[in-house]
């Protein structure tokens, strides 16, 4: 009886400590699981992973606290995807009133750059780095060198690169719920303006010349021009031919005769003046009998909005219709899209 109460006992023993032995293999297992299993759960705080235009795959140890971004429309864009201490700076334009419809916001991240040198940024400790491609993207690869995570975007210039832009960003901050959600808000609000402009008679409709600082800036392939489609309005020197890059002169103008004229208001915080820009079209005896000059046809869009290419280029289109057709369009200067609560 002893020996077979013994044999029993061990015979329990030994399947206990199988089941042990497996129990803890498959914790092990569990520990040792590879990224790539969770790389499509940044909400859980995993790591995760992104692909750039460029082709490079960045791995994401988790979602960035310490984001930098080397535009005032990719600022933009975070800021719609993540509070703002989640910035470790942003560009010194974004809190300037004339420039900016996102200035509270801004004020709300510490740091402040504007055309930043790889000491610098990497000085700042950003966990990513945002590089739109119309930037200096030689700074990539030294970025990367210092270990940096560094996602490069287009520098988007119409409307389908914005959303392909912002859906990138979405994902690079492990956001890209949000994304979709800026993405519907846009759509959203540009329904709104198109289902007014789609109403103005053709007869009706204006042509507009944009007369910006940025002299090779206005033409076709331009966000200001793709904007002027969904506004209803015609833009001028795409009418002509004139395309981004290239500078419209004081005959051409004459040539387009534009109902209405879009002036520049930028200041750079009240440090530059652009008024001697202006006077040298509005008082060239040579442009008076142009259309908008002579009936004084004058506007000043808001440029916050006007050279947006993030989700607030909506605003922008709706801005132009504003300038153009009136109040049934007005707006403030701080309307900004966001998905974060």
């Amino acid at each position: 009886m002893k020996i077979k109460g013994w044999n029993s006992a061990w015979y329990v023993y030994q399947k206990l400590s199988s089941v042990l032995l497996i129990l803890l293999l498959l914790l092990a297992a569990g520990c040792g699981l590879p990224a790539a299993a969770v790389s499509d759960s940044p909400a859980g705080g995993n790591a995760y992973s992104v692909t750039d235009i460029q082709g490079t795959k960045v791995d994401m140890p988790a979602r960035p606290t310490r984001i930098l971004t080397l535009s005032m429309s990719t600022d933009e864009v975070v800021l719609g995807l993540v509070p703002p201490d989640h910035m470790v700076a942003v560009n010194s334009l974004l809190d300037d009133p004339v420039s900016s419809n996102v200035v509270e916001l801004a004020r709300q991240v510490d740091g402040r750059v504007k055309d930043p040198t790889v000491e610098e940024i990497a000085a700042m400790q950003p966990d990513l780095v945002i590089v739109p491609d119309w930037g200096d993207i030689a700074k990539v690869a030294s970025l990367r060198d210092l270990g940096l995570h560094v996602v490069v975007c287009k520098g988007a210039k119409n409307l389908a690169e914005i959303k392909e832009t912002i859906q990138l960003i979405a994902q690079a901050v492990g956001e890209p719920q949000r994304g979709e959600v800026l993405l519907q808000k846009m759509d959203e609000r540009l329904a709104w303006v198109q289902a007014r402009t789609v109403a103005i008679p053709a007869a009706e409709r204006k042509t507009v010349v944009l007369l910006s600082l940025m002299k090779s800036y206005g033409g076709i392939g331009c966000s200001f021009d793709d904007a002027c489609q969904y506004a209803g309005v015609t833009n001028g020197m795409a009418r002509i031919g004139i395309h981004n890059g290239q500078t419209m002169s004081k005959e051409q103008l004459v040539e387009i005769n534009p109902d209405i004229l879009f002036l520049p208001t930028y200041t750079n915080h009240g440090a530059y003046d652009s008024g001697k820009f202006r006077a040298a079209y509005l008082e060239d005896p040579s442009l008076q009998h142009v259309r908008a000059i002579r009936d004084q046809a004058l506007r000043e869009p808001f440029e916050g909005y006007i050279y947006n290419c993030s989700q607030d280029y909506v605003f922008g289109v709706q801005e132009i219709a504003y300038c153009v057709y009136g109040d049934v369009f007005r707006q403030s200067h701080q309307e900004h899209l966001t998905a974060v609560e």
